[in-house]
C-alpha cells in the first residue's frame, strides 16, 4: 500500500496535473471542454459547468496536498470563470453549460451541478481563505435546500428560474427518473466539502437527512446494493446495479460520516458501506479490474476510467476499516497494476482513456476530455491514496 501511495503521487504530478494544466484557455477563460481520442483539441467546444467545478476542486485540492504554489493560478483561473461565466447572477444558481467564450448555452439548473459548485468553492476557500467563495458555497447550499427539495428529499432538474424540468441529464438506461442515487450522493459530497470548510449545524443536519434517505430509501439490503433511478415516491424504476457508484459510495459516504463524528447512525452507515464494498468485490471484480454495471442480469463488461478509480479507493477504504480484509488490499493492488498498464494513456500528451473493453483495448470513440471526462475521479484517487500514507502526504 505504501508503494501504491508513492506511485499515486507520481501519477498525479507527472501525468494528470500536467495534462490539465495544458488545457487552460488563456484567451477566453476556463479550460477547454473537448479533446477527442486522437488528442485533437476543439477550442470551440462548449464548456460544461460541472467540468469547470471539478477542475476548480481538483487544482484547489492538489495545491493543498502537494504544497505546490504554482498550482494556485490554475485554481484561481477556474474560480474566476465560475464566478464570471457559470454563475447566473440574475436567477441564481449555476448553469449547466456555457459556450467556449462563456456565454450561457444550457441554462438548466440541476441539483447535481449546484452540489459540485459547492464542493469546488469550499475547496477553493480552504486553499485561499477567499470569503467570497465560502459565501457563494453557503448561498448555493441554501438554494438547494429551499428550491431543489420537497418533503421527501432532493429533486433533480429545473429551468433557469427553478421551475421543474425533465431529468434527461441524470437519467439513463431508458428510464426518466424523478430522483436518482447519483444526485443524492453528490449533494452529500458537496455538503461534506462545505462542512469541512466551515462547520455548521444546518449543514450537519442536511447531511444527516441525506444519510437517512440513503439507508432507508436508496440502499437495498436484500440485494446489498443501491437502487439507482426512482420515481417521486422512491419506487425503483429498473433492475440495475451500478458497481462504480456502489463502490464510490462505500468510501465517500464513510469520509463524510467521519467529518460528522460517531454515533448509532454512523455505525449503521459504516456497516452498509462495508456491505456495498463486499458485494462489488464478489460480483464485479475479475481479479484485475471492475465491470461497469449489471442491468437486468446482463453485465456491461466495459472497464470505465472512473469506475476503476473509485474501486481502488473503495477497496483501500475497506482494508483500512478492516485490516483482516487482505482480499480488499490485494484487489486494490491488482487494480493499480491494471490502471497503470491499461487505463493510463502512455501516448505523449495523453492522460487516461475513457473506457476499455474486457480485453483491455481502449474505445477509440470516446474522447479524452468532454463535460463528464475530467480530473475529478482519477485525481481524487491519487490524492486520497497520498492522504492515507502520512509519509507521502507530507
Amino acid at each position: 500500500m505504501e508503494r501504491i501511495a508513492y506511485a499515486a503521487r507520481e501519477m498525479l504530478t507527472g501525468r494528470i496535473l500536467p495534462f490539465w494544466q495544458r488545457l487552460r484557455d488563456e484567451e477566453r477563460g476556463g479550460f477547454f471542454g473537448y479533446m477527442d481520442f486522437d488528442l485533437r483539441l476543439d477550442k470551440g467546444a462548449e464548456k460544461g459547468c460541472i467540468l469547470n467545478s471539478r477542475i476548480l476542486w481538483f487544482f484547489s485540492e492538489a495545491a493543498m496536498i502537494t504544497k505546490d504554489e504554482t498550482l494556485l493560478p490554475y485554481a484561481r483561473h477556474a474560480y474566476h470563470f465560475l464566478m464570471e461565466r457559470c454563475l447566473d447572477r440574475e436567477k441564481g444558481g449555476v448553469y449547466w453549460s456555457v459556450t467556449c467564450d462563456g456565454s450561457p448555452l444550457d441554462a438548466t439548473k440541476h441539483t447535481y451541478n449546484q452540489a459540485f459548485a459547492i464542493y469546488a468553492l469550499s475547496a477553493y476557500y480552504r486553499l485561499t481563505g477567499e470569503a467570497e467563495a465560502l459565501a457563494l458555497a453557503e448561498e448555493l447550499f441554501r438554494l438547494i435546500e429551499e428550491r431543489c427539495t420537497d418533503e421527501n428529499g432532493y429533486l433533480e432538474a429545473f429551468t433557469r428560474d427553478f421551475r421543474p424540468a425533465s431529468n434527461e441529464k441524470l437519467s439513463e438506461n431508458g428510464v426518466m427518473a424523478c430522483r436518482t442515487m447519483n444526485t443524492l450522493l453528490h449533494v452529500f459530497e458537496g455538503y461534506a466539502g462545505l462542512y469541512q470548510a466551515k462547520k455548521s449545524s444546518k449543514t450537519a443536519a442536511a447531511m444527516e437527512r441525506i444519510l437517512d434517505i440513503y439507508a432507508d430509501r436508496i440502499y437495498n439490503p436484500a440485494r446489498r446494493r443501491q437502487e439507482v433511478f426512482f420515481d417521486k415516491d422512491y419506487h425503483s424504476l429498473i433492475d440495475l446495479t451500478s458497481y462504480g457508484h456502489d463502490i464510490e459510495s462505500s468510501w465517500l459516504i464513510d469520509w463524510g460520516c467521519g467529518l460528522l463524528g460517531g454515533g448509532a447512525r454512523m455505525e449503521r452507515i459504516a456497516a452498509i458501506d462495508s456491505q456495498l464494498a463486499d458485494s462489488v468485490l464478489r460480483e464485479a471484480f475479475d481479479g484485475s479490474s471492475l465491470a461497469n454495471e449489471c442491468e437486468r442480469g446482463a453485465v456491461d463488461s466495459h472497464r470505465v476510467w472512473w469506475v476503476q478509480s473509485e474501486a481502488l479507493l473503495g477497496f483501500v477504504n475497506e482494508f483500512c476499516k478492516h485490516p483482516e480484509r487482505t482480499d480488499c488490499r490485494d484487489a486494490a493492488a491488482s487494480l493499480w497494476r491494471y490502471i497503470t498498464e491499461k487505463v493510463a494513456d502512455r501516448r505523449p500528451g495523453g492522460e487516461w482513456f475513457w473506457r476499455l473493453d474486457a480485453q483491455g483495448e481502449p474505445d477509440r470513440e470516446k474522447p479524452v476530455v468532454e463535460p463528464w471526462k475530467c480530473p475529478y475521479h482519477n485525481g481524487r484517487m491519487c490524492m486520497e491514496l497520498m492522504r492515507r500514507d502520512p509519509d507521502v502526504y507530507v
